[in-house]
This record gives C-alpha cells, structure tokens and sequence, in this order.
C-alpha cells in the first residue's frame, strides 16, 4: 500500500511544487505523510460535500486543484461559520489527508491549460507566457496556444466551448473576426490579453473576466470567451486522476461526484 508522502512526490515530479507562484499554498495541506492510502478521491475544490464524500467512500486522500487554505487560519474548529476550520477538522477526524496542485498544475506541460487546450481541439499547442524552466529543464508558464484545424466563425466556436466544457453560461465579446488562433488560460487570466495579442491569436478563452476586458478585447479585435472559472479548470481533474492511475495501479481512484460548477446564471424562469 503506498503511502501520503510517496504520492506527494509522484505529484511533485509531475507538477513540482516549487514553482507555484509566491502567493499560492500548494503541497500537503493537511494530513500525515505516512498515513496508508488505498482510495483516492479527486477534485477541483475542497468543499463540504467532498470532505463528506471522501469520509463516506473511505478514501485516506483527497487531490483538489484548489488549496484547502489560502489565508493564515487563526482557528479550527467545528463552527458553522469556520468555514476553513470545519473542513480541517473533519478530515482530520476522518483521517483523510488533502494535497493541492494549483499554479504549479497551471504551468506545467500536462496540466490545466494542456488538458483546456486538448478539450478544446487545439494543434501544434505550445506556451502562451514561458516563466522559466524545472529542476529536469522542462519550460514553464500559464497559459497555452494553438491553432484549430480549419478556421471557424465565433458562434461556431461558441458552440465548441459548450459542449466541451459545459459551463453553465458563457461570457463573451466578438473581436470581428473568424477563430483559428486561440490563446487559453484556465481560470483568471484576464491579465494576459497582451500575451494573447503577441502570440497572433484572434480568440482568447479564460475566466473571471472584468468590464473593461471585454471593452478593449473588442476596440483590439480579439474574440474573447469567459467560459467560467469552474469549466475552463476542471478539466484537469480527469488528468489528475489518470496519472494517480498509472502510476498506481493498486490505488482506487475516483472523480468526485459532489462537486459541480456552484454558478448558477438566470434564463428569465427564475424558479426558487
């Protein structure tokens, strides 16, 4: 049976954690390193539901994209109101142990925006933004860009994005332009228009969005695609899962069933 620790350093060959951004808590959150683990459940988030899930399923490990803990937790305790504090104290009475792969899953070749790119039918893939280079030399950066097949028209394209990502609602502004150049950045990338638009690309697909995004996407002829925070990175969950299967084979591994897209967007048939 393999233990906590051995699939933290699996994962930090993968997508080392040294390179997470200064801001970002990534690595064994909460748990014992050699605590035994025989099921494994995998998730975008860390939510209530999924600490459940976990509790019930028996698994001893949870791997979420998204750390459980961001700021400095001053308390932990079982409150309704301890957001933070309530989830570390069930896992930790259920003895599971967590283990988050955010900006160091976002860069890394594989990860968030491979899996966004691939989902999206995207060739000759490469970095939007090269950050630098890994312990084994390996180039780094958030964001990827590609080309599809044959050039398609926006509402073409739109209709691309929902099936294959399945967000809830999408979010956009045309550039005036076809799409066959196409910039992704899986979660809040609204800062990298700039990178898009020197990398030739007409369409730029990511999340989070502001106004005045949208308003200079569309004076500088760039489509541009919020497709939800939720969509664009979850697609890396199945990624996530089957590494842990490959290099695991003894391990059960699951995709949560719990968590889903938590945003909801209004049709005009509000029902409560």
């Amino acid at each position: 049976m393999k233990t906590v620790q051995e699939i933290y350093h699996y994962l930090d060959r993968k997508a080392p954690f040294s390179l997470q951004m200064d801001w970002d808590n990534s690595g064994l959150l909460v748990g014992d390193p050699a605590a035994e683990v025989s099921r494994v459940l995998v998730v975008l988030d860390i939510t209530d539901r999924v600490v459940a899930e976990a509790g019930d399923w028996g698994a001893q490990l949870i791997v979420s994209h998204h750390p459980l803990i961001f700021q400095p937790v001053k308390r932990v305790t079982c409150a309704p109101e301890d957001l933070t504090g309530r989830k570390i104290w069930n896992l930790i009475a259920q003895r599971t142990a967590a283990i988050c792969c955010h900006t160091n899953l976002d860069a890394v070749e594989g990860g968030v925006n491979s899996a966004l790119a691939a989902a999206l039918g995207l060739e000759e893939v490469g970095q939007l933004a090269q950050d630098g280079v890994d312990g084994q030399g390996r180039p780094y950066g958030i964001g990827r860009v590609g080309s599809l097949p044959e050039p398609m028209e926006l509402g073409e394209f739109l209709a691309v994005v929902q099936q294959e990502l399945r967000p809830n609602g999408i979010r956009y502004v045309s550039g005036g332009r076809p799409v066959r150049r196409v910039a992704v950045g899986g979660g809040a990338c609204g800062s990298m228009l700039s990178d898009a638009l020197r990398a030739g690309c007409d369409t730029f697909v990511t999340s989070d969005l502001k106004y005045n995004h949208f308003l200079d996407a569309e004076e500088l002829g760039l489509n541009l695609i919020d497709a939800g925070h939720f969509p664009t990175e979850n697609v890396v969950v199945p990624t996530l899962a089957r590494w842990l299967r490959e290099a695991f084979p003894a391990l059960e591994v699951r995709v949560s069933n719990a968590h889903a897209e938590p945003i909801r967007y209004d049709t005009g048939e509000i029902c409560l």
